[in-house]
């Protein structure tokens, strides 16, 4: 009978008393790219991520993330997060244990109830939960020091979207607090958001590292070769470079030209405001205009609202003396995001003029009538947009069909395009534009 017959499946055989923490990051270090380098090194963003491509070597930089604010944190707990629960088996777990025995780190490995590490290190151990995006909620109540997520644009948006700061707001223990991530870009998703968007790169809390694959210099000699191959040029953007391009079957404002329809300003005098709203709890969005002769200019935006109420309170505030039209989301008249009132009636409330529908336009005839405006078929452009109106343009030019034909609804950039669709909509469909002037036709 052997010593190892005695070991605890998942343990190193050892302590951490000779442990040099130093001389360990060293080894590690000595062992990376420069791309990948740049995000261990990293110990000042707040909300750190790595765009990458295939094969660029995002799982070993994260494992040695890992080990690098384990040995920051030690005592204390952090998490790492695969998409589902099967993937945390099958990638993280297997790629770990590799790592860990591979720099000889003294560890023990739970499996149940849910996957966890402990890290043995000379100030005390640093345990590690394994955890899935899909179970988010299973993170409330603990005290994270650091969070490692994986492949975060493989995840559905609307769930990333909100376990993000439920995640931040669990990291509040420990010595350097960071929330770090790692995906190959899958569109203009979460990642494209939280990080490459204007707004995102308008923030000091965080910072994006972009990889290539051929950053990597331990791939097979036909790796590349072999990707370029099968996949179109676009796709290689994305999968080779790391960077953001549209996967989607097409975009659905395909006639919107930033040369076209971004004016610097537009002189609207005292002309009453049409506001289209989209309803959402939490995220209300409105786009402001005016309309000249026959043409609509978007002036302003409000964007993420927590409510109808507080909506049109920033309305008001920024124009208290306008005559104010509102074109809402036609279920708006029938429940309400924070009150006994529907949204509708609320509106109403602050004097807005609604001039809703009973019922929504069909979603492809009000896209129809969005394009028609952006450009006819004659060539006349009636609709122009005020580069202030920095989420108005983003989500413009980055929402694109599903795979189902339908215009997508998972990486948020609808609601912007829906709330000017509504005033569209109203506006210029031929069925509303004359409501209330004579046809000419004469009935007997």
């Amino acid at each position: 009978m052997s010593i190892l017959d005695h070991a605890p499946i998942g343990h190193i055989l050892g302590d951490s008393s000779g442990l040099d923490t130093d001389e360990l990051l060293a080894r590690i270090r000595a062992d990376l790219h420069p791309g990948q380098l740049a995000f261990v090194d990293d110990e000042e963003s707040q909300i750190l991520a790595i765009s990458a491509g295939y094969g660029a070597g995002k799982t070993r930089s994260l494992a040695a993330k890992t080990v690098s604010l384990a040995i920051a944190n030690q005592g204390f707990v952090g998490c790492v997060m695969e998409p589902t629960g099967p993937l945390i088996r099958d990638i993280w777990l297997n790629d770990f244990d590799a790592f860990l025995e591979a720099y000889e780190i003294p560890y023990t490995f739970r499996a149940s109830p849910l996957p966890e590490y402990i890290l043995h290190l000379p100030r005390g151990d640093t345990k590690i939960l394994c955890r899935s995006f899909e179970n988010y909620q299973r993170i409330i109540g603990l005290n994270l020091a650091f969070c490692i997520a994986d492949e975060v644009d493989v995840v559905n948006y609307s769930i990333t979207s909100k376990a993000f700061p439920k995640i931040l707001g669990r990291l509040r223990s420990g010595v350097i607090r960071q929330f770090a991530a790692a995906s190959t870009p899958e569109g203009f998703k979460w990642l494209y958001n939280e990080f490459a968007s204007p707004d995102a790169l308008a923030r000091t809390d965080r910072k994006l590292i972009k990889m290539k694959t051929m950053d990597n210099p331990h791939l097979p000699d036909d790796y590349i070769e072999r990707l370029k191959a099968n996949y179109d040029p676009s796709l290689l953007k994305a999968y080779l470079d790391g960077e953001f391009v549209n996967l989607n079957t097409g975009q659905v404002y395909s006639r919107f030209d930033r040369d076209k329809h971004i004016v610097d300003g537009i002189d609207i005098g005292n002309e009453p405001l049409h506001i289209g709203v989209d309803f959402n709890v939490g995220n209300m969005s409105a786009v402001i205009a005016v309309r000249l002769n026959d043409k609509l200019f978007v002036i302003d935006e409000v964007s993420g609202s927590h409510d109808t109420d507080a909506l049109a309170q920033e309305i008001k505030r920024r124009y208290a003396d306008r005559r104010i039209y509102v074109y809402p989301d036609a279920s708006g008249g029938n429940r309400s995001t924070n009150a006994s009132q529907t949204d509708i009636q609320i509106l109403e409330s602050h004097g807005f003029s609604n001039q809703s529908g009973r019922s929504n336009p069909a979603v492809r005839d009000r896209v129809a009538a969005v394009q028609a405006v952006l450009e006819n078929g004659k060539g006349q452009v009636r609709l122009q947009v005020a580069k202030n109106c920095k989420r108005t343009i983003e989500c413009l030019e980055l929402q694109s069909y599903t795979d189902k034909g339908d215009p997508d609804k998972d990486a948020g950039y609808d609601h912007m395009n829906d709330a000017l669709g509504y005033a569209v909509w109203r506006l210029f469909n031929p069925l509303h534009a004359r409501s209330g002037r004579g046809t000419g036709i004469r009935l007997y």
